[in-house]
């Protein structure tokens, strides 16, 4: 299996439900770095798994739409626990939507899948793999 990873990083604030997450309920900030990997079986006929210019565009752009915000606003998470387990699979699922639109280019359609991991720290990050 081939894959290509790219990096990028977003910054939120959100606040957590759930005692088991005791200061976190309330209000904080949370720095995050994200690779998204993309993986296939073969190379496409130009010998890449995806184009890594375009991945990168893609990758900021969905983080774009997270990066700066209070995540506790955002009415299209109002029923999500935003912890970085979520987080990890809402920004594959958008990068899911972007290769379907095309905006990775054709050869990406034929990904095996991708993984999305986000990095609170040097010591723990969480991720989410699917098929694209």
């Amino acid at each position: 299996m081939f894959s290509v990873t790219v990096r990028d990083h977003m910054m939120i604030a959100h606040s957590l439900r759930g005692e088991v997450f005791g200061p976190a309920q309330r209000l904080h900030g949370a720095t995050y770095v994200v690779d998204a990997t993309f993986r296939r079986a073969e190379l496409d006929p130009d010998g890449i798994v995806v184009d890594i210019g375009a991945a990168s565009t893609a990758l900021r752009s969905v983080l774009a739409d997270l990066n700066y915000r209070n995540l506790d606003d955002d009415p299209s998470l109002a029923n999500t626990n935003t912890t970085t387990e979520a987080l990890s699979k809402l920004v594959a699922d958008r990068l899911a939507d972007r290769i379907h639109a095309g905006d990775l280019g054709e050869g990406a359609r034929h990904l095996a899948a991708i993984m999305v991991t986000l990095r609170e720290s040097h010591v723990a990050w969480a991720s989410y793999e699917r098929t694209p």
